[in-house]
């Protein structure tokens, strides 16, 4: 190849090969900063949606499983309530067991009787102000719930549930209850000990939705978790990868300059054969 002056190949082909190496460089740093292997959507573009596909599903699940926690909760708060007013049930039947016996006057009974009315009182306040956020959970104001536990918008993410626990003193038939005399007390444990059962049937109807909804939290973190490791495949930077690709391009990048130097140099040796 003969010595030209107007055109320097060489040196168009090392800079070629430095802006190709200065590109290499600039992807590995930017990839190892942010911590995406797909900087630009020219690296993967099919890999690109896939991931953001993905990712929109996973930040779904996310808020899906947020409203079966909360979903849980609202549970949690009625079958609290329930809790309280089967003590207070329990502790209506000692009353009314306690005074059905002659071992205590009628003085007595009266003492028991007031902490029997006291009680009653209290559980039908209970029923009638346990509440999640506005919604009234045990005062019978049957409403049916829907808990979207899914990251889509179909009915199969949704799980309804017709919240419809009654605990007050006039759907369980305490509000009336005595224990002042021998025959009310008797009455009175008969009535207790239905209410005690009803109560038990609404806290199995809430046990029963709160193990299906504990069922979908845990498929919900599955998801998310394998979800969460495919984006990472797709999406993640292999820092081992990046890195020697770094040094690779900081490596060849010094060298294409030592060319781009040499070959700038090759116009000089026209120049002598002139002189």
């Amino acid at each position: 190849m003969g010595l030209r002056i107007n055109t320097n190949l060489a040196s168009i082909n090392a800079q070629r090969q430095l802006g190709k190496q200065q590109l290499r460089g600039e992807h590995a740093l930017a990839a190892l900063s942010s911590g995406s292997r797909i900087v630009n959507a020219s690296d993967d573009a099919a890999g690109l949606s896939i991931s953001e596909t993905i990712k929109g599903q996973t930040r779904g699940i996310a808020a899906a499983r947020n409203n079966a926690f909360n979903a849980g909760s609202l549970i949690q708060v009625s079958d609290g309530g329930l809790n309280e007013v089967t003590n207070i049930m329990v502790r209506l039947r000692e009353l009314g067991v306690q005074a059905a016996s002659d071992n205590i006057s009628d003085t007595e009974r009266g003492f028991l009787d007031m902490e029997a009315q006291q009680l009653s009182q209290e559980a039908d306040r209970i029923a009638k102000t346990t509440r999640f956020g506005k919604t009234q959970l045990l005062d019978g104001s049957s409403k049916e719930l829907e808990f979207h536990v899914g990251p889509f918008g179909g009915d199969e993410n949704i799980i309804r549930y017709n919240i419809k626990a009654d605990a007050t003193g006039s759907a369980l038939g305490y509000d009336g209850i005595s224990v002042a005399d021998k025959d009310s007390a008797r009455d009175a444990l008969g009535t207790v000990d239905e209410a005690i059962e009803k109560i038990g049937a609404m806290r199995a109807d809430f046990g029963a939705v709160q193990s299906r909804l504990s069922s979908a939290t845990s498929n919900l973190d599955i998801q998310y978790e394998n979800l969460s490791a495919a984006n990472s495949r797709l999406r993640d930077t292999d820092i081992a990868h990046e890195s020697a690709e770094l040094a690779s391009a900081n490596v060849l990048q010094s060298a294409a300059v030592s060319f781009l130097a040499q070959a700038n140099v090759q116009g000089n040796q026209a120049l002598k054969l002139l002189n």
